[in-house]
Order: C-alpha cells, then structure tokens, then sequence
C-alpha cells in the first residue's frame, strides 16, 4: 500500500501551501486552498472547522456497499428526469463544512431543488438525500455529520453501518430527523417517491430482490405524479403515463 506523504507544496506563484493534516482547524477557504494544492489527496473533509482525512477504504466494508447504493439509486434517477446522482462530490455546506458524501440523489436546481452547483462546480446547500457508508454507529457520519445536515437541512439522510449490519434512514419533520416507518420490510422515501428499499435483501445482499422493489416503486403512482411534476416544473408537455 502507497503512503500519502504530507509535504508543503510551492504555487507556481512561489506561495507555499502547507499540506492537510488531521485535526487541523481551518476555515473553508483555507481548507480548500490546501485540498487543491495537493492532488494525491483523494477524499479530506472539514466538519465544523476540523479536518477529517479517512483511511484507506475495505472492500467489503465499505467499497461493495458504496457500489451497491450507487447502482440503486442510479437505477432510481435515469428513470426520474430532472433528478440527479452525484458520487463523492465536493458539498459546501456553510464555512465550517464541506464534506464528500459517499452518495447524493437531488432534484435539479433548474426544477426548484434545494441545492445549486456552484460557478467552480462543487454542490452547495442541502441536497434532498445524502447516504454515507459507516463501519459502526460509532462513525462521525451518524454524529457530527448527522447534526450538520440536519442543521442544513437536508431533507433525508441514509447511513449503512456496514459492520452493524443496519440501515438508519431519517427524514426531516419539524426541524429535526425522525425514522422513515416500514411497510412490510421496505421503507418508501418520501422526498422522492417511488424511491423503494427493502433492507433486509440489500443485508443479505439479495441484489436482485432489492432492485424489484425498487422496480416496483418505479411503476407505482406515487413515481409516475412526481416524474410529472418534474416535467411541468420544467415546462415540458404532460406526460401521458
């Protein structure tokens, strides 16, 4: 395995950036002048002031899952037009965060999203649905991160603690996140309807099973009025489905 070695970079101004560390306490623009200057820094995350820079990944805990909620969600998006899929895309949240979320689904900011892309690119705002991949509850992404969607806004927030073999899905309700309820197993996003997950086949990596009720989802419709009220946001003609 290749080591990161932390070293002050020069600019081609002859200005010298001093390399991230964890636990440095920065602002947002310092933080991000420092993530540019040093390329071989795949993922660094300031979460209210700090700097969070993670180990390198495992497959099973972590690489597999990601994959797996990209797939679902893909599936979910390339049949909604006007909703999109973002992987571990840089989000400014206010001038203490900007994190790389493993996954965001969000309406397109042209149809009234509550995200916009910023001119250099990045997302900014709360995003409808952010998902992270943790090893335990013990995570930062189901405590510091946790408080700083909600504080953001973010409408539902999704984490898989892959070594607990669990799913806590929560959705915004009156300033603060409370569980999604099940129905027979499967929990129904309410922010994008027809977006459906049956937890127990996604824990026991029953592929298959989770992408037919996520079909399902996908035909009911809860999914064919929200296509159309994207579509109208849009000003494109009534759909006929």
């Amino acid at each position: 395995m290749s080591e990161v070695v932390a070293v002050s970079r020069v600019t081609q101004a002859g200005e010298r950036v001093p390399p991230l560390e964890n636990g440095d306490r920065l602002t947002r623009r310092e933080f991000e002048r420092r993530y540019a200057a040093m390329p071989n820094v795949k993922k660094a995350e300031l979460i209210e002031g700090v700097v969070y820079m993670p180990s390198p990944l495992h497959v099973s805990a972590h690489a597999e899952p990601h994959a797996t909620i990209v797939g679902w969600l893909w599936t979910y998006a390339v049949n909604t037009p006007g909703v999109r899929l973002a992987d571990n895309a840089t989000l400014q949240l206010d001038m203490d965060n900007e994190f790389q979320p493993d996954v965001m689904l969000f309406v397109d900011p042209a149809l009234g999203g509550r995200a916009r892309i910023t001119d250099d690119d990045y997302i900014a705002g709360a995003p409808e649905l952010i998902v992270e991949i943790a090893a335990s509850s013990a995570s930062i992404d189901v405590h510091d991160k946790l408080k700083v969607y909600r504080r953001s806004g973010v409408q539902e927030f999704l984490v898989w603690r892959t070594r607990d073999a669990a799913i806590d899905w929560w959705e915004m309700r009156e300033g603060d996140y409370a569980p999604l309820s099940r129905a027979g197993g499967v929990i129904g996003s309410r922010v994008f309807p027809g977006l459906a997950l049956d937890v127990d086949a996604l824990l026991r990596n029953d592929l298959a099973h989770v992408l037919a009720v996520l079909q399902d989802g996908l035909r009911s419709d809860l999914h064919a009025g929200f296509v159309e009220q994207l579509r109208r946001r849009g000003g494109g003609a009534p759909s006929s489905v």
